[in-house]
């Protein structure tokens, strides 16, 4: 059923959309990349922010300055000095903050590694209301020349998204940060298909959609159809642990089986019953992700002796 909200934002693209394509299209693409509020917007949600806050005081926090502002990085030491040398890059996705990882960061920290988290531009304690895919990349790369290299990084939801496009070096002009491992949970394969399903939500005219979609390349220097998770793995064969839930109502399950058509090196496991969100406190998806983390790379020429 169609909400008052909806119905009101459809109204307003269909009257901007016969006045001016162009306009509607450059509204919509503020829209879609404003960022929704920093607060809470639950009881259970505060409840489980201020539970996360009160697990992070060992993190020290930097403040790494972007081109749109400044974004907020936790650096968390491991426990033990088995990894001290090696750090974890993780990476919330939208609408969320790196509070929300912290079981995953606690898992990782466990094995001795270091972990950095950011808060994306937009979002927690980082500056501004937007996020674009430019200014999220922009951000690991700030993380990466103040904490990195990164052995692995982790990403959630959009969140995975980005880190696979830091990687892979979609963003002109921002440098490719390739670490040996990439973990995505719950993340979307193919970008344009989030365009897509917003304009139509928003009801935007299909005269102002090119002027939508063609805005991305105005921020990242590439089009829409870059951003593809599969050819991005497939160009780049690290190994990459995708992790999702069948039941994920937010990010389609064949997103993941997607994914696996990447090649070889792309490892699927279903978080069955785990939704979308609570899959990031399932104890048992962090020590998966711990032990991917851990785990020598395989050699195929001493595999085949």
């Amino acid at each position: 059923m169609t909400s008052f909200s909806q119905k009101v934002t459809r109204l307003v693209f269909d009257i901007a959309g016969r006045i001016s394509p162009d306009m509607a299209g450059a509204m919509a693409f503020r829209l879609f990349s404003h960022t929704p509020s920093k607060e809470p917007s639950s009881v259970k949600a505060r409840r489980a922010l201020d539970d996360a806050r009160s697990r992070m005081v060992s993190a020290s926090r930097t403040q790494l300055v972007i081109s749109t502002g400044c974004v907020n990085a936790y650096h968390f030491r491991g426990s033990n000095r088995m990894h001290s040398a090696e750090t974890v890059l993780v990476v919330h996705g939208w609408g969320s903050r790196s509070e929300y990882m912290i079981a995953l960061i606690e898992k990782i920290r466990d094995s001795g590694r270091n972990v950095v988290a950011v808060d994306l531009p937009g979002h927690g304690r980082s500056s501004g209301r937007s996020l674009t895919m430019a200014s999220a990349v922009e951000a690991i790369d700030a993380a990466w020349r103040e904490f990195g290299p990164f052995s692995a990084v982790v990403g959630h939801s959009f969140g995975g998204a980005v880190a696979l496009n830091s990687a892979r070096g979609t963003v002109c002009g921002v440098a490719a940060r390739k670490p040996r491992k990439l973990v995505l949970i719950s993340a979307p394969n193919n970008i344009a298909d989030v365009f897509v399903q917003f304009a139509e939500w928003i009801g935007l005219p299909e005269a102002a959609r090119n002027t939508f979609y063609g805005r991305v390349q105005k921020v990242t220097g590439r089009p829409l159809s870059c951003f593809v998770g599969t050819r991005l793995l497939a160009a780049m064969p690290i190994p990459a642990l995708v992790i999702h839930a069948p039941d994920d109502k937010e990010v389609s399950w064949s997103a993941a089986e997607e994914f696996v058509a990447a090649g070889s090196h792309v490892r699927l496991e279903r978080a069955d019953g785990l939704g979308h969100r609570r899959i990031l406190n399932a104890p048992e998806i962090g020590s998966l992700v711990a032990e991917f983390i851990d785990a020598r790379p395989v050699d195929p020429l001493r595999e085949a002796a």
